[in-house]
């Protein structure tokens, strides 16, 4: 049993980046859904498909990796809120990662997003991962 479904997912996702699989199996959620489209429209991930064929569904993520050398686009994925203790931040205090080179995912009120979009709608949240 997961307790903790977001580090599951993104467990997955860094396993499978450094073992070079070019796709990547995930049981679905709506959060993890939210966070994949999200890791898509940033650039981190090459496509995804959601599979509605079991009960739960699974996303299938096919990973980007660098041309020439072959290594992972996704250099680092570390979940900044845990079960065990929740990391909120206002609109004001919203994390900046590797100086705007990388993106912090926020769950909000108004749906999961990117601290830059929250920003840009002065809304804070749960800040669930950091991506460089």
């Amino acid at each position: 049993m997961v307790t903790d479904p977001i580090s599951d997912y993104l467990t997955r996702i860094r396993n499978a980046s450094r073992a070079g699989h070019r796709v990547v199996d995930i049981p679905a959620s709506n959060l993890k859904k939210e966070v994949t489209k999200i890791l898509f429209d940033q650039g981190y991930i090459l496509s995804y498909k959601f599979e509605e064929d079991s009960a739960q569904g699974n996303i299938k993520i096919a990973l980007k990796y660098d041309k020439f050398t072959k290594e992972p686009i996704i250099k680092k994925l570390q979940r900044v809120s845990k079960p065990g203790l929740r990391k909120y931040a206002g609109s004001e205090e919203l994390p900046r990662v590797l100086n705007g080179l990388g993106i912090a995912i926020v769950s909000t009120s108004h749906g999961v997003m990117t601290s830059k979009q929250a920003k840009a709608e002065k809304v804070g949240g749960e800040v669930l991962c950091y991506v460089y």
